[in-house]
């Protein structure tokens, strides 16, 4: 190939500007296929866990991932899409069915999240800054009940051989979705039923390149 461009370029100086042009995608193609990788987050091997709090105790559970993924270049995140679907949220603390299925049905009502018209929440990553070693530092686009509001939060992120994890915590005040309902922010005279407008979302991702 080397060979043909070079001929190319010594028996036709037009040519020779389409061999450059060749030569340069080629070079943009490696370049980008060394540095920047689409990763596909598993939904079955990640995990992500919410606590919500009350005056009176606390209540914890699970949500899945749906179709997720990230942008990644040279081991660090720089953008991507993180889907919930909503409909999976669970309990994990409540061992009477009947109590755990009232909480539940609670949650996916429209004093929370609105599970039967807004069955996704999304995040999209906007910005990633080093903190040290493998932790970064996150800004992102939380969407909730239709409702977006920007976040940060920091994570661990590990990427080998096309297999991405990363963890951490997140920080959540339901009132900026619109989630009022037994806020002491918003409401008096509530006493012990306050529940706290913080919310927290501990997430571990799996993801491998596509």
């Amino acid at each position: 190939m080397g060979q043909s461009l070079v001929n190319i370029k010594t028996t036709n100086g037009g040519s020779g500007v389409i061999s450059r042009m060749i030569i340069g995608s080629l070079l943009v193609m490696f370049f980008y296929t060394g540095y920047s990788k689409d990763y596909r987050v598993d939904s079955k091997s990640s995990t992500l866990l919410w606590e919500a709090k009350k005056v009176t105790g606390q209540h914890s559970g699970n949500i899945t991932f749906g179709e997720s993924s990230l942008v990644v270049e040279k081991q660090k995140i720089t953008g991507g899409k993180l889907i919930v679907d909503m409909n999976t949220i669970v309990d994990i603390d409540l061992t009477d069915a009947g109590y755990n299925q009232k909480l539940i049905g609670h949650l996916k009502s429209d004093d929370f999240f609105g599970v039967a018209k807004f069955p996704q929440s999304t995040l999209e990553v906007k910005k990633v800054e080093s903190k040290s070693g493998k932790i970064f530092h996150f800004t992102a686009d939380l969407t909730i009940k239709g409702i977006t509001s920007p976040v940060e939060f920091d994570a661990e992120v590990n990427e080998t051989s096309g297999k991405l994890t990363a963890s951490g915590i997140l920080t959540v005040n339901r009132t900026k979705f619109g989630i009022k309902y037994g806020s002491g922010s918003f409401f008096e005279g509530l006493g012990d039923k306050v529940i706290y407008d913080d919310f927290t979302l501990k997430f571990n991702l799996v993801a491998d390149s596509k």
